[in-house]
């Protein structure tokens, strides 16, 4: 059965059979095997390909690994767990942005605490500069989402303005070639920081403010599921939001 998996991940990278075998310094007729009969290739080689592809290998091949191989090394990609938001040193959030090379990416509700943060939006303009993408993600602030989150906080309608205040803190650096600010209304249980392949993601808990739940700091592991199952649903959220006024 062909990897049709495989096939759409070369088409969206603009690659070929023939390009991926040369970058591989494999057999022409052996990747054409991978994609006509699903052939696994090796280890080493879906390790390769998927980091060429900028995808993950269980999702290339899901039939390649035992659920034991994804478990440890999703398990594997949890670097720390801290037990409160506040409790993130300020150069951790500094390094995982600093580092990103492709993508920088948040989706929040409002994420006041990095809107009035001068040297982030600063960090985030200079990232666009080179290139990098920078997608941010709010909350519709007139959306049921919103109200059902700040009545949760306990905070009301304060959830909705800090969203308003947001946008205005956010106003100089939409300006930037590169940002992209999006709002959405959908129901988030958890707050992602992207920077490529590492997250910070933020768990929400009902009737606590997001600065008092727990955060992960996760980076991607070839096999492992976890980052990229975070990273999907950035991905379906950006999708259903409309470009922020």
């Amino acid at each position: 059965m062909p990897n049709e998996r495989l096939r759409a991940a070369l088409l969206e990278r603009g690659m070929t059979p023939a390009t991926l075998a040369a970058a591989l310094d494999v057999d022409p007729k052996t990747v054409e095997r991978w994609v006509t009969t699903g052939r696994p290739p090796y280890r080493r080689h879906r390790y390769a390909v998927a980091a060429l592809l900028g995808a993950d290998e269980a999702f290339l091949w899901p039939d390649a690994l035992s659920r034991e191989q994804v478990a440890s090394a999703s398990e594997s990609e949890i670097l720390t767990v801290y037990p409160h938001r506040w409790a993130v040193p300020r150069d951790v959030w500094g390094r995982l942005f600093t580092g990103a090379e492709r993508e920088v990416g948040v989706l929040v509700y409002g994420g006041f605490f990095l809107a009035e943060d001068a040297g982030m939006l600063r960090l985030f303009a200079e990232k666009a500069r080179t290139g990098v993408r920078v997608r941010v993600l709010l909350g519709d602030p007139d959306s049921a989402e919103v109200a059902r989150r700040g009545a949760e906080e306990g905070i009301d309608e304060a959830m909705a303005a800090k969203i308003r205040n947001v946008l205005v803190l956010y106003r100089p650096l939409r300006e930037v070639p590169g940002v992209e600010v999006r709002l959405h209304a959908t129901v988030l249980y958890n707050s992602i920081y992207r920077a490529d392949d590492q997250l910070l993601v933020n768990t929400h808990v009902y009737g606590a403010h997001a600065a008092n739940a727990p955060v992960l700091h996760l980076r991607r592991v070839a096999g492992g599921d976890m980052v990229s199952t975070y990273l999907d649903s950035f991905e379906n959220v950006w999708q259903t939001a409309t470009p922020a006024p």
